[in-house]
């Protein structure tokens, strides 16, 4: 819409983020007017864009294509010059016919900060016409009275909080119509449904909703403090009501008349199992988080174990081993350490690639001076390709620091991540001694073997070595970042 906006007319900013805010909120309206909403914008040329639509989920549309960015009819363009010039809402006095339905036609100006910026056409398809019931009549009536806001420039409401406060519920949900002191002029069906499961007996008109709900309301529940002047509907905001198992999202949408609050709409939505099933996601979240916070605990301490043994040992082969298996330990508890800090099971590998990559090089080249580089980006991995990338890495820049820079007091180990989708293409380059002569890749033992038997079965990828142009050694990794389900 912005775009539509800005090259057909010229209006300030925050002429744009009004129309932006009414296009956000108006699907409640065309919901309640069982009618079709369009948004014209006068443009520099004096034509009618079309710059957004709404079409009504409770009754029949009458644009069954998209007409965002078309001209007005020219049938419909005087009636939406008067409503902009006169600032007033024009009404067609005869249907206008679409091919075998009639449609009746409202012009409504959209006023911000005291003048006129657009015009929004209120079509209602007449095809399937019949005697409204009384939902229908009060439907109506609430669109009506907020169709006339919007030509005085009240609705939608510029204070009205964003985030989980606004949204759903919709009409169709359940709906109370409110007068200036709360008292229920009116429920629907489904609205009477939610609250007779909340605990209310009987008949919710007349009555204020404020008190009934306050006397549902267990003394050792914690309210919102925005309850109050959501039930009085006072405030254009959304909240919780919890009580007895039951839990009802209810959204105030207050009425005014000239600044005077003449009533308001509420809106009415049973979320018990919604929130039941949040819980339970939040509880699921909160113990695999704690799962990995212990892994990466029971870990460290392996590696501590580990360290203390190596300590005591005499024999360099021993130590080394035992030095080699802390590494690899220490590595994967730096994978469960990243995991317990969010709620995904993906980790930002840049960051984890980061702080391993240094401590491995600082730990590998025992008194050199080798620095390791990374350029471009790994990207989100997930929690099974994390351990195992990690791995691989740590084990291919361990070898590199370890037998490509013997006799060197500095050296270079630069890594490049290209993340495609869920391919992942990584070249590690050293400046070191490089292959031996006639040598198509490293000298086998232990870590070649994790690193291949990895790449291959956990990522489904290839490896491959190489001599680095100008010196040193180059290996090629093509990995697939695909997330994998064990098969039950």
């Amino acid at each position: 819409m912005s775009d539509l906006v800005s090259r057909h007319a010229d209006l300030a900013p925050a002429d744009v983020e009004w129309l932006h805010l009414l296009v956000g909120d108006w699907q409640l309206i065309s919901d309640l007017a069982f009618a079709d909403l369009v948004l014209w914008l006068p443009t520099r040329s004096g034509d009618f864009v079309a710059v957004s639509q709404a079409r009504p989920s409770t009754g029949a549309t009458v644009h069954y294509d998209d007409i965002v960015g078309s001209s007005a009819p020219e049938g419909q363009r005087p009636q939406l010059e008067r409503a902009l010039a006169e600032v007033s809402i024009q009404r067609s006095r005869e249907p206008r016919w679409f091919g075998t339905y009639a449609v009746r036609e409202e012009a409504v100006p959209v006023v911000h900060a005291g003048r006129p910026i657009a015009v929004v056409a209120r079509q209602t398809n007449l095809g399937g016409a019949r005697t409204p019931s009384r939902l229908e009549l009060n439907y109506v009536e609430a669109a009506d009275d907020l169709v006339a806001m919007i030509s005085r420039g009240e609705f939608p409401a510029p204070n009205a909080p964003t985030g989980p406060r606004r949204g759903a519920p919709r009409v169709g949900d359940g709906l109370i119509r409110l007068n200036s002191e709360g008292e229920v002029l009116y429920a629907s069906p489904n609205a009477l449904s939610c609250f007779h499961r909340f605990g209310v007996l009987g008949s919710l008109v007349g009555r204020s909703l404020a008190e009934v709900t306050t006397d549902l309301l267990e003394d050792s529940t914690a309210m919102d403090e925005s309850l109050p002047l959501v039930v009085m509907g006072r405030a254009p905001w959304r909240t919780d009501l919890e009580a007895r198992g039951v839990c009802l999202s209810l959204r105030a949408v207050p009425m005014t008349e000239d600044g005077q609050r003449i009533g308001a709409v509420l809106l009415c939505r049973d979320v018990s199992e919604l929130r039941r099933r949040e819980r339970e996601l939040i509880t699921k979240d909160a113990t695999i988080r704690e799962i990995h916070h212990r892994v990466k605990n029971n870990l460290q301490t392996v590696a501590a174990l580990l360290r203390l043994q190596g300590r005591r040992m005499t024999s360099p082969e021993a130590k080394d081993a035992l030095d080699e298996a802390m590494r690899r330990v220490t590595t994967i508890a730096l994978v469960h350490e990243t995991l317990s800090q969010t709620l995904d099971e993906t980790v930002d590998f840049d960051s984890l690639v980061d702080r391993s990559l240094r401590l491995v090089a600082d730990v590998a080249s025992a008194g050199a001076s080798v620095r390791t580089v990374r350029t471009g980006t790994f990207g989100m991995v997930p929690a099974e390709g994390a351990t195992a990338l990690a791995l691989i890495l740590t084990e291919l820049v361990t070898n590199a620091v370890e037998h490509g820079f013997v006799g060197r007091e500095v050296g270079t180990v630069e890594i490049v991540a290209e993340r495609s989708g869920q391919h992942l293409h990584v070249v590690i380059d050293d400046d070191g001694v490089g292959l031996a002569d006639g040598a198509s890749g490293p000298m086998t033992g232990l870590g070649t073997q994790i690193v291949e038997t990895l790449v291959r079965n956990e990522l489904g990828g290839s490896i491959g070595w190489s001599a680095r142009e100008g010196g040193g050694t180059r290996v090629l990794l093509d990995l697939d970042m695909r997330e994998r389900r064990a098969v039950v």
